[in-house]
């Protein structure tokens, strides 16, 4: 493994990265109201042709700029023209893989091949990373553009801050496009704390991020003057929302309202599985701190520096410059690393909305110091390594066991209880019905474990081979859940038969489907939709309140149509019950029904 060369290990990573992540992406149906929200806008711009401010789920214009939903609609039209879980989560997955391959230059040129490649394996199984990148969502795209970002900027930085660093700026632009003003804001932020704490001159430093952070913007403000013309006063008032009012908590909703420590629990929680391996080998702290002691006195007998001689070393000086003094002679790598992740992390600590995918910019930058403690803990002959690969092994093991005993049938439904218990034994039956290139998948973790512990019967202590098998022993985990286990636990939420149910019922050719939903209609704030019944139905349902239709039918939760339909009723409408939802729409039973009215339209 020392002989690999960063061209070699750029293919296999690309490989690696390709296989574990792409095949897998269509598999689950979409099972939460965020994906089909975002996949539907990409649906609408190929479906009318607005590509600028498309109206979807009812008249409702989207919630975030469009760069994302293009990637989704391009990737669509490459993919066989429609938009599909594949073709949508497809844009999410390119991102993590193509951060994941330029994180690997960046560090394979600067610290060398094994480093390099080991915090690219770290980053493609974080669980936070891994997750979002089979996600629709736009946050990995954005993620992706803001650590790219600052790795230019970072050459930049090593070409003297000579010239333009266009493709930053560009990168910045297609940021700004996904997500707001946020995604030039924050590189430019943590680039600039970088230039400052290595001596440049405030002044410089800030005009230089300044010119570059609003060249950025050129492009956006070209959108939003067009969806401005379209949307007007309305697309104004959510563009204040969304960016200014979430940053400055002043919001007419709560959103994500998480308190202080929240990031740091949810960033402990991302970095599952690898989050174990550092809990380890804090159990060998004291052979850890002897090792730290003796380099410190081998430092001291061979007169090199040990990080605390020098400028004020002697006892002149303040602490502040000793700090100032080691912080400008630190590697450079390391600081504007430790530099992103502190700043990016300080930045999403003030507003009140919080949430686990505004961290991820800090994961890459993080895998990078955890993969220097891997090969460190390696240099110390620690038994971490080989503890947390025998955990993971094991679990790879239990995790197959407990599948055969579903598939024979030796988990009885009985030990399922309360309102979710039906959902529960629908997840276990999908799963016990597994099979085909799924056993393979399944089978997978306990051979690798099986290998696993054949190595471990070697009688080397921990060394670079170790990390690597741990690395296989991850993926195979992640390749197991993702192809098997995980699509079949998902598809038994999925929405899609109640669509298709309703479809078969209510065909396009027949009418419009229209919604009525309590809830989206009188509270404040982010509206709630029927998201995933309206992608699986084409984007065809409407808004019944807004469109005051004669005819149609209407989707309207049961315990909301007892009280509602009476007063539509007084309105000169009359309501034919067709069905009630298999599954649970919005954690309640949705009903169907077909109706008229008699009369002028209400209200008029």
């Amino acid at each position: 493994m020392k002989t690999l060369t960063t061209r070699n290990a750029f293919w296999l990573l690309l490989i690696v990265a390709c296989v574990t992540i792409l095949p897998f992406l269509g598999l689950a149906d979409f099972h939460t109201k965020g994906e089909p929200r975002e996949a539907v806008v990409a649906y609408s711009m190929l479906d009318s042709g607005d590509w600028i401010l498309p109206r979807n789920n009812g008249g409702e214009i989207p919630y975030k700029p469009p760069f994302f939903h293009w990637t989704v609609a391009v990737c669509s039209v490459l993919t066989g023209g429609a938009v599909s879980e594949f073709s949508s989560r497809l844009p999410s997955a390119i991102a993590l893989i193509a951060m994941t391959l330029a994180g690997f230059l960046f560090y394979a040129r600067r610290k060398g091949v094994m480093v390099a490649l080991l915090a690219a394996f770290v980053s493609l199984t974080a669980f936070e990373l891994h997750r979002a990148a089979a996600n629709c969502r736009v946050d990995m795209v954005l993620t992706a553009l803001t650590v790219c970002t600052l790795y230019l900027f970072y050459r930049y930085y090593e070409r003297g801050l000579k010239g333009v660093p266009w493709l930053a700026i560009l990168l910045m632009s297609c940021a700004t496009l996904t997500k707001g003003p946020v995604g030039s804001l924050i590189p430019c932020l943590a680039f600039g704390v970088f230039l400052l704490l290595r001596g440049e001159k405030f002044l410089k430093a800030f005009l230089l991020l300044a010119a570059w952070g609003l060249a950025s913007f050129i492009l956006p403000l070209c959108w939003y003057y067009a969806a401005w013309l379209d949307g007007g006063q309305e697309f104004l008032d959510l563009v204040m929302e969304e960016n200014f009012g979430r940053m400055t908590n002043t919001m007419s909703y709560d959103s994500c309202v998480n308190p202080w420590h929240y990031n740091f629990v949810t960033l402990i929680a991302g970095y599952v599985p690898w989050i174990l391996l550092v809990i380890l080998s804090l159990f060998s702290f004291g052979k850890i701190r002897r090792r730290l002691r003796k380099t410190s006195s081998l430092r001291s007998d061979t007169g090199l520096p040990d990080g605390a001689k020098g400028e004020g070393a002697s006892g002149s000086g303040s602490v502040w410059s000793r700090l100032v003094g080691r912080v400008r002679r630190a590697d450079a790598v390391d600081l504007f690393s430790a530099v992103c992740v502190v700043v990016i992390f300080l930045f999403y600590c003030f507003p009140q909305s919080k949430r686990s995918v505004y961290l991820m910019p800090i994961y890459p930058f993080i895998a990078y110091f955890l993969a220097k403690y891997m090969i460190w803990l390696v240099s110390i002959k620690s038994k971490a390594i080989k503890v947390y690969g025998s955990i993971l092994a094991v679990a790879g093991i239990l995790l197959t066991a407990v599948f055969v005993m579903v598939k024979c049938g030796a988990v009885p439904t009985s030990i399922f209880h309360g309102r979710h218990a039906a959902q529960n034994i629908a997840m276990m039956e999908e799963v016990a019905r597994l099979d085909g290139f799924g056993w393979v998948l399944v089978a997978l973790p306990p051979i690798l474990a099986i290998g696993w512990f054949i190595f471990m019967r070697r009688d080397k202590g921990a060394d670079y081979a170790s990390l690597f098998a741990i690395c296989l022993l991850t993926f195979g985990l992640y390749m197991a859940l993702d192809g098997a286990y995980q699509p079949r636990v998902l598809n038994a939420k999925s929405q899609r038969p109640v669509a298709m149910e309703i479809d078969a019922i209510a065909p396009a050719s027949s009418g419009t489907i229209y919604e009525f939903i309590e809830e989206a209609e009188f509270a404040a704030g982010d509206p709630v939709h029927f998201f995933e019944l309206n992608f699986y139905l084409g984007d065809r349902i409407e808004n019944f309140v807004k469109n005051k239709p004669a005819e149609g039918y209407l989707l309207i939760p049961e315990a909301e149509s007892a009280i509602y339909l009476p007063r539509f009723e007084q309105e000169g409408y009359s309501f034919t019950h067709l069905y009630d939802s298999s599954r649970p729409v919005l954690r309640r039973t949705v009903r169907l029904y077909r109706f008229t009215r008699q009369g002028p339209v209400p209200g008029n």
